[in-house]
């Protein structure tokens, strides 16, 4: 499998303004691969459109990622767009606020922002850092939003390390804590990654309505022991006007039951 997705991003990477097109038999030689594994790979990209073809053995780039790029814009957008909102809970809360979205089955913190005080005793992931999404509370928000058969695979393939003894490493538990976000429409982090560092967590949705990030707040441990709803309430409010300010413009009936009863 390493191997064939390996294969499919060279074939992609192939594709440029100075060539726009390209035939069967000329990827496999450039890439060193026989032509008939050649064929395969730019029909099974051409039936996920992410390759056209332009004529017999040509094939062009599809729109399919051009719809990637879009949600790419939206993220960059998103994040500039999020950081006043996460301020705001910063400076509610004393507490730090991240943003992170996924890349395969890993989180990928875009924005920290943090109270001006003392040094972090322990730290939270900065900006840039990639974590196992399965147990950091972005990443579990993200992944619940996902194919689960495509996150399962993935999963499988990679392993699911323990990180503290909170981590959760079974796949059937995991897919029960995704259900329950879905129906929440939240997420929470307990110790899971470190010791005395917990968060709560909520989805963004873009223009399309399809999640494409996160937003946390960093609370203490104890505070989601103890039902501290207040934290959740000011996470999802959040994420709701980050949402609006990103394009989204349509809300379900049971979100806007879900925040109300947070």
């Amino acid at each position: 499998m390493v191997q064939t997705v390996w294969k499919l991003t060279r074939i992609l990477e192939l594709f440029s303004t100075e060539e726009p097109e390209w035939g069967v038999s000329k990827v496999g030689r450039t890439l060193g691969i026989p032509k008939s594994t050649a064929f395969e790979l730019m029909n099974s990209l051409v039936d996920q459109r992410f390759l056209q073809r332009t004529g017999k053995g040509r094939y062009r780039l599809g729109w399919r990622l051009f719809e990637f790029s879009q949600s790419l814009l939206d993220i960059t957008r998103c994040r500039s767009q999020a950081s006043e909102i996460m301020w705001q809970l910063v400076e509610t809360w004393g507490e730090t606020s991240h943003l992170a979205v996924l890349d395969g089955v890993e989180a990928v913190y875009i924005e920290k922002l943090r109270p001006v005080r003392a040094v972090e005793t322990l730290p939270s992931p900065p900006i840039g850092a990639r974590l196992p999404a399965h147990c950091t509370g972005p990443g579990k928000v993200l992944l619940a939003y996902q194919e689960w058969d495509t996150i399962a695979c993935l999963l499988e393939l990679e392993g699911m390390s323990a990180l503290t003894p909170n981590t959760i490493i079974a796949l059937e538990r995991l897919a029960y804590e995704l259900e329950g976000i879905r129906e929440c429409g939240y997420g929470y982090e307990d110790e899971e990654v470190s010791a005395g560092l917990s968060c709560v967590a909520a989805p963004i949705y873009d223009t399309r309505n399809t999640v494409i990030a996160a937003v946390s707040l960093s609370v203490p441990p104890f505070g989601l022991r103890n039902g501290n709803n207040r934290y959740t309430a000011s996470v999802l409010e959040a994420a709701r006007r980050i949402s609006t300010s990103a394009g989204r413009t349509t809300e379900t009936y049971s979100e806007r039951k879900k925040l109300q009863r947070a």
